[in-house]
């Protein structure tokens, strides 16, 4: 399927229908999804309607918006009304549809979209990989024995097999970007707050967002969805900017750039680490960017989201499901359980206090430079049922995982993107990642398009054109 500037500009020209265009994405879903498992929830009817609406304003002579008969997927940890919602767990995954849309949602609707239906997630979001109790494992569309990641994994299998444009995403630790870099699509996670949530969230570190194939598609995407909701007070204002033009226009030439392969902590794939930094140094110069020599040197993010980020998890629970229905968990989430029951409220104090140090140590680093880019994963997709690496290259990676990167921009809310940097010996996708000072969504969306046009990318998987 086309990208969804393609499809949308065709349904508002009057070009194609949207329903014409909705039942090329249900001919292509039957035929894909089966050996992937992206989608663990299809509502055609729901679907037709929303098409169908969209044919309507048309046939008006009004304009349906800038999202005009574009189908998308949206991830099971967001709500999307007529659609049942299930955190990726069995202990939801028996619920009614939900009665609203969470404002990302609504907007996208609003916008002239066409829900599909609802995309595979790991259970509460909670780790890289997308295989769960409740739906069974997803594969990736560059070779299914893979994981597309996590945890917007369905999402981003969906998209990288062609079966929708887009597809909702939310990053809370890399759950955009990671994806993104095992599937070989630009994962775009955008300031904090910059996309409201549809009220106060548990999480200080998620933001919704999208998976898409092309640059333009992430900045069109954001065009629709940015802006503040009061029942979000972590919202930010009107950006008072078009992505979708600053992407092409805006003046990047001369800002400082400091590569890192591992941040000070993380053990990376030697491969991967060549690859990312070849994709650096083709950013650089394409950009006309200032490569400094400043070591980019943290606290290990990895180990500071795993204490963050359990905390989290409790909110995702209900009255009376722990510990009566543990067995019920997936086994990663019951022992972040285990572990923090009956966390004291001082051994909280102290990784909040970790984690405000981290904040000023990513302070200090954008006073001396206004990019930082590293690997967006420290290895290639991995098994789709797992488990997660332990061991790269030789080495003990258990201190920090298979994407130790991406959590520096979730704990301190910076926007960042993974791009696609090229592939392993093994033809499995490598990510670049971008990550840019706090609230500067449009740098980062602007390198990204630089790189895009001086290294474009395979827009889907080999097989899915």
């Amino acid at each position: 399927m086309d990208d969804v500037i393609a499809v949308a500009e065709a349904v508002r020209s009057g070009q194609r229908s949207a329903v014409d265009v909705l039942d090329e994405c249900l001919t292509g879903l039957d035929a894909a999804n089966p050996a992937l498992n992206a989608f663990v929830v299809v509502d055609e009817g729901l679907a037709r309607k929303a098409a169908e609406a969209v044919d309507a304003a048309m046939a008006r002579g009004e304009d349906p918006g800038p999202l005009a008969g574009v189908p998308f997927g949206v991830k099971d940890l967001e709500d999307c009304a007529g659609l049942p919602t299930s955190h990726g767990s069995l202990l939801y995954q028996d619920r009614p549809p939900v009665a609203e849309d969470s404002v990302h949602v609504a907007r996208l609707r609003a916008a002239g979209g066409v829900p599909v239906g609802k995309c595979a997630a790991p259970e509460f979001g909670s780790t890289c990989m997308t295989a769960t109790k409740a739906w069974g494992v997803t594969r990736n569309p560059w070779d299914v024995s893979r994981t597309p990641g996590g945890s917007s994994g369905g999402s981003a299998a969906a998209v990288a097999a062609g079966i929708v444009p887009f597809a909702t995403a939310s990053d809370g630790g890399g759950s955009t970007r990671i994806p993104g870099a095992f599937c070989g699509l630009p994962g775009f996670k955008p300031s904090y707050g910059r996309i409201p949530h549809p009220g106060a969230q548990e999480s200080n570190t998620s933001v919704f967002g999208a998976m898409v194939t092309t640059v333009a598609d992430a900045a069109r995407h954001l065009d629709v969805a940015a802006g503040p909701d009061d029942r979000d007070r972590t919202s930010l204002p009107p950006p008072g900017v078009r992505y979708e033009s600053l992407i092409e226009t805006l003046a990047v030439s001369g800002l400082r750039a400091a590569w890192s392969a591992d941040l000070g902590f993380a053990v990376v794939d030697p491969e991967v680490e060549a690859i990312a930094f070849g994709a650096a140094e083709a950013l650089v110069d394409a950009a006309g960017l200032d490569l400094v020599e400043r070591e980019v040197s943290i606290a290990n993010a990895m180990r500071l989201w795993w204490g963050a980020g359990a905390v989290d998890l409790w909110m995702d629970l209900e009255k009376d499901m722990w510990p009566a229905r543990a067995d019920e968990i997936m086994g990663w989430n019951r022992a972040s359980f285990e572990r923090m029951d009956g966390y004291t409220v001082e051994q909280f104090a102290r990784v909040w206090k970790r984690r405000a140090a981290l904040e000023q140590q990513a302070h200090a680093i954008f006073q001396d430079v206004d990019v930082v880019l590293t690997p967006a994963t420290a290895v290639p997709a991995f098994a789709a049922e797992g488990p997660l690496p332990t061991e790269i290259d030789g080495r003990d990676a258990r201190h920090s995982g298979p994407t130790p990167f991406t959590m520096l921009a979730n704990l301190c809310w910076n926007p960042a993107v993974s791009l696609p940097a090229g592939l392993s010996a093994g033809g499995l996708p490598v990510g670049l990642q971008i990550v840019g000072p706090r609230h500067r969504d449009d740098i980062v969306l602007r390198l990204s398009r630089i790189f895009e046009q001086a290294r474009p990318w395979p827009r889907l998987a080999p097989g899915y054109s």
